[in-house]
């Protein structure tokens, strides 16, 4: 976990203990996917009429795919590839452009925990790769986490051809800071959230699963410390720090 924690830090920008706690989330569904057998099992019904039985079997689909975003660089793909092995599907990862360190050094475990070459496959790429996962013929099933925009694209593409797609978009939790807030408790409960999970890169837009929204006259008191100051005490990270190359 330290490993994948540390890698999450440097190429993502999280602290350590929200780079920890990405790992984390992601290994209680790789937990859950090692106790789903039961959940793979069809269903019989003996004499539902006069000479017949019913019963239902749960075939793999064959090739799946993955999509994930930047801002959760372990956990997400830690939602997908698990459970769709499990079911008896392959799948190919397609991690963030961004960071795919942590996709990659997941595969490694995997392949170390003894999943067969071939069932598990990670390609790197933008639109391209995106387009050549919509369109492949072998591939039956996508599954996408991300924007609005890239996620109906990849639905409306994707279906086209005939896929099954799972589109996960926006993932949007409001916060609402009222005149009256408290504003060291509200910097420390919106501002650590907001900060450390995606870049330090707002202009009041924010990258990770919390968007940043504050009631006058709290928005125009203290919203540039609501951005940065307790994210950087957390982080500690001057405020005039950027990612590289950002």
């Amino acid at each position: 976990m330290k490993k994948l924690a540390e890698n999450i830090t440097n190429e993502q920008g999280k602290t350590l203990p929200d780079a920890e706690g990405d790992v984390s989330r992601g290994l209680q569904v790789v937990e859950h996917a090692c106790s789903s057998a039961s959940l793979l099992l069809g269903e019989h019904l003996p004499n539902v009429a006069r000479d017949m039985d019913t019963y239902s079997l749960r075939i793999p689909l064959g090739v799946t795919a993955g999509i994930c975003p930047f801002n959760f660089p372990a956990m997400i793909p830690l939602w997908m590839f698990p459970l769709a092995l499990v079911a008896g599907n392959t799948m190919l990862m397609k991690p963030s452009e961004q960071d795919p360190g942590a996709c990659m050094l997941l595969a490694e475990l995997a392949q170390e925990a003894g999943i067969p070459d071939g069932c598990l496959n990670v390609i790197h790429g933008a639109h391209d790769a995106v387009n050549f996962i919509c369109d492949h013929p072998a591939i039956q099933a996508i599954s996408f986490v991300g924007s609005d925009q890239a996620g109906k694209y990849i639905y409306e593409r994707g279906a086209k051809n005939g896929k099954r797609v799972q589109s996960n978009m926006g993932a949007k939790n409001h916060g609402v800071v009222l005149p009256d807030a408290n504003k060291e408790a509200t910097l420390n409960q919106v501002g650590v959230p907001v900060g450390v999970l995606g870049w330090f890169k707002f202009r009041f837009k924010n990258f990770s699963s919390q968007p940043q929204r504050s009631a006058q006259p709290a928005s125009a008191v203290w919203p540039s410390q609501l951005l940065f100051s307790s994210a950087n005490r957390a982080s500690g990270f001057p405020i005039s720090w950027r990612r590289p190359g950002s």
